[in-house]
């Protein structure tokens, strides 16, 4: 059944006898209509609605609008609808603020722009003016030249003049023994320029060389190879020189046969000018063999000279030459304190009247019989001395007798008694050492003579010469009144009461002057011969060669970090330190001296024989200082125009004042694998005034990192490389070291700008001595009898340590080739004390303290790393270097002081009108 129903229905019948057309036909209507409506109702009605929405509000009654929009009473009914128009109200407020402001920035834009506009009209102008002011300076420039072109002569080097060799046009003096430079030297061979070439003969080369005491040539020749006047060109050479002497008497050539080779020097040109015959004596008993030779035109140089055979002012009195060895054993040496010794004074010798040389046979009855002999106080001299060592006011020792046998001498010369070790002990505990001149007075001077003054200067016995008519080893150029008395014979009862009469300091003072003038001039070979040629370089008026420097050989680095400015460095307020240098460094003139010499230049800067560099000897700085010396020596007339306007206010400020008005400083800064730290103190010198340059001392053997960005301070940083880790290198005299200042500085040290300018003035003011910051002393330890280094505070000091503090280039030099070679060896095994050396050598020069400004007491920066002072065996070392110091020096050269000087009223603020100046405490 079910089969049949949807049998019908699929046929489109009712039942059995349905019309299936008719259902369909309605089924088709029903649908059309349906989809028809549809149409019509998504069509038409939207386009409807839409017509309404944009016509029917346009009506003019608002009352008709049916879509119109509703008032806000209407719209804002619901809460969050409220909400939002707050905000639409606060976004409106602020939209309009923000339109004001936009067009109030453009306003100020606009009058900025203006200002711009102005501002680089004024430049232009400024450059034009600046560009106009060039030209004036240029033009004034030019002019000063014409100026001073048509009020000075030009000059130019003379010609150098080389004599031909076979020369034999000089003339003639009378005689030889009247040989003076003006009559029997050739200057046309020296000329000003030539630098003083100096052509040394090999004695190997000739008969007599074989003859020679063998110690003595090896020290000789030693010496030749290592100084700068030897030439190697014999045809430029001023002055030829040969050594003859000591010779050994089993092989002593006779008297003709030595003046014969002399005379067959290639150079000798018949009469042997500008020759130096050096005949050097190591014994006391040494011959005057050359008393028998001619020598011609020749100038002689020995020990012994009688006064027929002397010729002043040409011939030269040399000491003996008693070590070979490089340097002094200044451990053998006694101290040169306590001032007085167990003996007021000692003499030990025999007169042997019977010894006659060869000299005394071959002189004639007329030399004998010239002049009326003076009497012979030698017995007087024995009577009163005997008398005073029996009345034991004093302990004294005299001895007339040797116990053994005396030393060979010469006829009515004192011969010395045993060997030198003796004689040296006896001295160490005499005061005084007595020195009895022979009684021939023709003698001038004898080796024995000299042998005795050499080794009393040597353990500090002060030489008390009898007999006037002495002349003792450079006598024309040393003062020795300022290290041994000098008594006529006549004078004998008086010596006890003169010496009696000295006081300490006195006494102090010629034995500290008598060990100078042993170790410069008498104690090696090197010193003897370079005193012998520094004598005749002066007399023929030659320059002195100039001392070496130590070349900087520069690590190349990459710089060009902008520095910071540190806030504890910058902050000065209103005060001017000074300009920050925007020109080139300027460097200090060189001191070159003029080719002119006076007595006065010879007396001021010797006091005592030159040196091998001509060096200030003894006090480096008389009243004129050597930075003065330069532009008095120069000639170019400065102006000090920053002094004796007195200043006020701003102006002192600016100005560095003084008699040197422009003048800068080094900053020397010893560093050692401290790279963080090392650019933390070179970025806190940025913006430093008067600073010429800063020359890095890298004590390390391994190089900076490549990839380290060095700051840029404003003024160049030199990196020296250095040969060795030694502390001595901080006081290099540094080629590039172009300032007569030197700052030295570590690279921990934290100092403000105001305190290195305020030490820079105090400095200028003592030129001569060490101005620093942090302050130490000595102290004398009872218990252990022995000196100690004391860091503690206090009000007094002797030293101030080298790492913060200004000296003078001149002592770099002193300190690295005149001090002692002991001390800085000393340096170099501790890794310590550099600093203590260079206080010793500048007090123990100028015999004054250092000077130390500020109260400051340390100047490290915190939180650097730790430094090697703070080592407990810092202190114990520093302890046994001041005791060696000492030993080295003799005596403690060190001063107390209690002077400080305080910035109290550099920075006080005052009026332009006011003066404004240092106070001193």
């Amino acid at each position: 059944e079910l089969m049949t129903g949807y049998t019908m229905l699929r046929n489109g019948g009712v039942g059995n006898g349905g019309q299936p057309w008719v259902l369909r036909w309605s089924s088709r209507i029903r649908l059309t209509w349906l989809s028809f409506t549809l149409f019509i109702i998504l069509v038409f009605f939207p386009l409807i609605a839409h017509y309404y929405l944009t016509t029917i509000d346009d009506a003019d009654d608002a009352g008709k609008r049916i879509f119109g929009p509703r008032t806000g009473n209407e719209l804002c009914e619901v809460k969050h609808v409220q909400d939002l128009c707050r905000i639409r109200e606060s976004v409106s407020e602020e939209l309009l603020q923000l339109e004001a402001k936009r067009q109030e920035l453009n306003s100020e834009i606009a009058k900025l722009n203006l200002k711009i506009e102005a501002c680089k009209k004024s430049i232009e102008n400024a450059k034009q003016d600046l560009l106009q002011l060039k030209n004036v300076i240029s033009q004034t420039e030019h002019s000063y030249k014409e100026l001073m072109a048509q009020n000075q002569p030009k000059l130019s080097l003379p010609i150098r003049l080389l004599p031909d060799k076979d020369d034999v046009t000089f003339p003639l003096p009378k005689s030889n023994r009247n040989c003076r430079l003006h009559n029997c030297f050739d200057y046309s061979r020296c000329p000003l320029t030539s630098g003083f070439p100096v052509y040394v003969y090999n004695s190997d080369d000739y008969p007599f060389g074989s003859s020679l005491d063998p110690l003595i040539k090896q020290a000789f020749e030693a010496t030749v190879r290592t100084n700068v006047y030897v030439t190697e060109n014999a045809n430029i050479a001023c002055v030829y020189i040969i050594l003859v002497g000591e010779l050994q008497e089993p092989i002593m050539p006779k008297p003709t046969e030595l003046e014969q080779q002399l005379h067959s020097l290639p150079y000798w040109r018949t009469d042997g000018h500008n020759h130096l015959i050096i005949n050097l004596s190591r014994k006391s008993e040494t011959q005057n063999f050359i008393y028998n030779i001619s020598t011609g035109r020749a100038m002689i140089a020995q020990s012994t000279f009688y006064d027929v055979q002397y010729r002043p002012g040409f011939d030269i009195v040399v000491s003996p030459l008693v070590h070979a060895m490089s340097e002094p054993n200044f451990l053998e040496i006694p101290p040169q304190v306590p001032v007085k010794r167990k003996y007021l004074f000692s003499f030990q010798g025999e007169k042997i009247e019977s010894l006659r040389s060869s000299l005394q046979e071959v002189r004639s009855f007329e030399e004998e019989i010239e002049g009326n002999a003076p009497a012979d106080y030698d017995d007087r001299i024995i009577t009163t001395l005997k008398a005073v060592q029996d009345s034991k006011l004093d302990f004294v020792l005299v001895e007339f007798t040797c116990k053994n046998q005396p030393k060979a001498s010469l006829p009515t010369e004192w011969a010395l008694c045993g060997e030198r070790d003796d004689r040296l002990e006896l001295l160490k505990l005499s005061t005084f050492a007595l020195i009895i001149t022979p009684g021939d007075t023709h003698l001038v001077i004898s080796a024995g003579c000299a042998m005795r003054l050499f080794e009393a200067l040597e353990v500090g016995a002060i030489p008390v010469v009898l007999g006037e008519q002495v002349q003792l080893p450079y006598h024309d150029v040393i003062r020795w009144n300022e290290a041994a008395l000098i008594i006529p014979k006549p004078r004998i009862t008086e010596v006890h009461f003169l010496l009696r009469s000295i006081s300490d300091n006195d006494l102090l003072a010629m034995r500290r002057q008598g060990r100078f003038l042993w170790e410069t001039y008498f104690s090696t070979s090197d010193n003897v011969f370079s005193t012998v040629l520094a004598i005749i370089r002066t007399r023929i008026q030659i320059p002195a060669a100039p001392i070496r420097e130590e070349t900087a050989v520069e690590i190349p680095h990459r710089s060009g970090k902008a520095a910071g400015t540190d806030p504890n460095m910058a902050d000065n307020g209103d005060l001017d330190l000074g300009p920050v240098e925007t020109e080139p460094p300027y460097a200090s003139p060189k001191y070159l001296r003029n080719f002119t010499l006076t007595a006065m230049d010879i007396y001021r800067n010797w006091n005592s024989a030159p040196g091998p560099f001509h060096l200030f000897p003894y006090t480096p700085f008389d009243p004129v200082l050597p930075s003065e010396a330069k532009f008095l020596g120069s000639g170019t007339g400065f102006r000090p125009i920053g002094g004796g306007a007195g200043g006020s206010g701003k102006e002192f400020q600016a100005a560095l004042g003084g008699n040197v008005p422009r003048e800068q400083f080094t900053v020397v800064m010893l560093t050692y694998e401290r790279e963080e730290v090392l650019m933390n103190s070179l970025e806190r010198l940025n913006g430093l005034p008067y600073l010429n340059k800063v020359v890095v001392v890298w004590n390390s053997p391994k190089l900076p990192s490549e990839d380290l960005l060095w700051p840029d301070i404003g003024v160049p940083i030199m990196v020296v490389r250095t040969e060795k880790n030694s502390l001595n290198n901080r006081f290099l005299p540094w080629d590039e070291i172009e300032t007569e200042a030197i700052l030295s500085i570590d690279d921990d040290a934290h100092l403000r700008h105001d305190e290195i300018m305020f030490g820079f003035r105090v400095w200028r003011e003592a030129r001569d001595r060490i101005v620093g910051f942090p302050g130490r002393y000595h102290a004398w330890d009872i218990p252990h009898q022995s000196w100690l280094y004391n860091s503690n505070y206090s009000c007094e000091l002797s030293m101030v340590l080298t790492g913060a503090a200004f000296f003078h280039k001149y002592y770099a030099y002193l300190y690295s080739y005149v001090m002692p070679q002991a001390i800085r060896d000393m340096v170099d095994e501790y890794i310590n004390c550099e600093d203590i050396a260079m206080n010793f050598l500048v007090s123990h020069l100028t015999r004054k303290p250092p000077i130390k400004v500020t109260s400051r007491w340390t100047f490290r920066c915190p939180g650097c790393p730790q430094a090697l002072s703070h080592d407990d065996s810092h202190f114990h070392e520093r302890h046994k270097c001041i005791n060696f110091f000492v030993k080295v020096y003799g005596y403690m050269p060190l001063l107390y002081t209690q002077f400080r000087v305080d910035s109290v009223l550099f920075k006080t603020r005052l009026p332009h009108d006011k003066t404004k100046c240092f106070k001193f405490i």
